[in-house]
């Protein structure tokens, strides 16, 4: 969402301003709530790449909870998952009165950001423009391109971060994050000249380095999901 800066008026140098931004936030679906199970299962995620998950901003999507019992705790999910370091910072789905209880352990409803299209890559129109940066990015830089691809030439640095809603192009290696198709359009792809990256995702469906195997690191290579997998293939030089 875009929001314009918000400013105060007045002679007095404001000691804020508020302006809208673009976060990456990771999506927990929960089926159950086990907290047996699910601090097993937090626990074996997180074994595979402890330091991804430390201080994860997390969204808990109940769309799977909604014919379960209204009572869930959500003060002891909270707690379950900032003891595995991640930080919850609100729901989404749910029935009214799930939404009712987690706003009361401090968990706002979130709105859906699946889009109408239901996942299929939206029509390129004249409004869907390709956003190119002809430099590398940085650590600690983040691009974004809204309603079409990414295209930069040059390398995405670690620590960087290069989202799209459309396709995503890089013209050089990749040591960072890309995320293409954060609004859900399934049949994006990531393009790069070397993958070492920190994460990849299409469509919130994604793998940290430490999935990523060795014959595919240093290549030229096309991502694209396949029966909701994603699927690395070489680039022919």
């Amino acid at each position: 969402m875009l929001l314009r800066s918000l400013h105060f008026t007045g002679e007095e140098a404001p000691p804020f301003t508020l302006k809208g931004s673009l976060f990456t936030l990771t999506v927990l679906h929960l089926f159950q709530l086990d907290r047996a199970a699910l601090e097993r299962h937090l626990a074996e995620k997180i074994k595979q790449a402890p330091s991804f998950f430390n201080n994860t901003p997390v969204v808990i999507d109940l769309e799977g909870m909604t014919d379960s019992p209204e009572g869930l705790d959500f003060n002891g999910l909270y707690e379950l998952l900032r003891a595995h370091g991640m930080v919850p910072v609100g729901i989404r789905n749910g029935t009214p009165m799930q939404q009712a209880a987690a706003r009361l352990a401090g968990l706002p409803a979130l709105p859906e950001s699946r889009p109408a299209n239901n996942g299929k890559k939206p029509e390129r129109t004249e409004a869907m423009r390709s956003r190119i940066v002809n430099h590398p990015i940085r650590s600690g830089q983040q691009i974004y391109a809204a309603e079409g691809d990414l295209i930069v030439v040059g390398a995405v640095s670690a620590g960087a971060e290069v989202i799209a809603d459309g396709n995503i192009h890089i013209y050089g290696a990749l040591r960072g994050r890309a995320l293409a198709g954060v609004r859900g359009a399934i049949e994006t792809r990531i393009f790069c000249q070397s993958l070492e990256a920190e994460l990849v995702s299409i469509a919130g469906r994604y793998q940290i380095s430490e999935q990523i195997d060795p014959t595919d690191r240093g290549k030229a290579t096309q991502i694209h999901l396949v029966e909701d997998r994603l699927i690395i293939e070489h680039l022919n030089r």
